[in-house]
């Protein structure tokens, strides 16, 4: 009986999954789950689920098959007044509780995301303490009594001063054993995040808020798959600077736009800071496309080949469609740089998120 009702359970907690995959993107776009983290829980709305049954209605209440009737009459649940208020619970919608580390998981599969490798050797460490052996000398707290008492029992043995009629074994000083105690270092997967938007005036609200559904999810996934994730965020118009999470989410800037100035300061503070050989590099670009001329796509360019792109496990470009953007840089993107850590991606909409996020992260590097 037990494990009927637990395979119910997981039944019914497949149909619950599928329903929310059926319906991911509205699910996704709410801005309420942004600024939860991990196992914080979410509710998510859905239709109510039951198990089909049949119900029997009132006796002797005419209908099909009862009563008289004339072909082409409507089929109807019954004529009369209309009745008075019911004392019956009506339909509701279904509240089921998910964590934000849940949520993320249900994401990658519905998207199919490929796992994230973390490129070469994990080089940073972590200390972890084992007991790895037994010693003569120690604290008391680390005192072995088993192997202390051994020692003892085969002294007297060996002495002949062993009753096992009367077996009292008194340790003396060179019967006393210790755990002894080594660190190791042990390989841990960290990881940085930059994130780097494009604030000038002509990303409006409607833009930026889609810049911060997105990140959030793609920092939720990112993050399940090391033990150290750091997020950095840079701002600019046609000058960068780095700032904390809120600031990035509501700083709006007005005049132009000069992207390589973001993408230098990225380099440099990877480069000084976060070192390539010790961390697994992210870099994900917002804007809606503009950039000033006088050349500055070129030095976007070069950033990317000689400085960011060698150091980066992904660099993701996203751009978000606005009516005051011309949303050139995209194009010219595609046309210049070549790299298979680099993917590049338009979102048209809020609808369109989904489909960013499985294009930036669908190389599962």
């Amino acid at each position: 009986m037990v494990r009927r009702i637990e395979r119910d359970r997981r039944r019914f907690e497949d149909i619950v999954r599928g329903k929310i995959k059926q319906d991911l993107s509205r699910h996704i776009t709410q801005s309420e789950l942004i600024g939860k983290q991990g196992d914080e829980i979410v509710s998510i709305p859905l239709p109510q689920i039951e198990l089909p049954q049949f119900r029997y209605g009132p006796r002797e209440q005419g209908g099909v098959g009862q009563g008289p009737g004339e072909v082409g009459d409507p089929v109807s649940s019954g004529g009369g007044e209309p009745s008075g208020a019911g004392d019956q619970p009506g339909t509701h919608i279904r509240e089921v509780e998910l964590s934000i580390t849940e949520m993320t998981k249900l994401i990658g599969e519905a998207l199919e995301l490929p796992r994230i490798e973390p490129k070469g050797a994990e080089s940073l460490k972590s200390v972890k303490g084992r007991y790895t052996g037994i010693r003569k000398v120690g604290p008391e707290t680390l005192r072995s009594f088993r192997r202390t008492y051994r020692e003892a029992l085969k002294r007297q043995i060996a002495s002949g001063n062993y009753d096992p009629r009367r077996p009292m074994v008194v340790p003396v000083r060179e019967d006393m054993r210790y755990r002894s105690w080594r660190d190791e270092y042990l390989p841990v997967a960290n990881a940085v995040i930059f994130y780097l938007m494009d604030v000038s005036g002509s990303m409006a609200n409607e833009q930026k808020e889609i810049v911060r559904i997105q990140s959030f999810w793609i920092d939720n996934w990112i993050r399940s798959h090391y033990d150290g994730v750091v997020s950095r965020y840079i701002i600019h118009d046609a000058q960068a600077r780095e700032v904390d999470r809120d600031i990035f989410f509501s700083t709006r800037e007005s005049g132009g736009t000069r992207i390589s100035s973001a993408y230098r300061l990225g380099a440099e503070i990877a480069e000084q800071e976060h070192p390539a050989e010790d961390w697994n590099l992210y870099f994900f670009h917002f804007s809606d496309g503009d950039n000033l001329g006088s050349g500055d796509n070129e030095r976007c360019f070069d950033l990317l080949r000689e400085r960011l792109l060698p150091m980066a496990n992904l660099f993701g470009y996203g751009q978000v469609e606005s009516r005051a953007g011309t949303g050139a840089f995209h194009g010219a993107l595609a046309a210049n740089i070549e790299a298979d850590n680099l993917v590049l991606s338009k979102i048209p909409d809020r609808d369109g998120i989904v489909g960013s996020i499985r294009e930036l992260l669908g190389t599962g590097k």
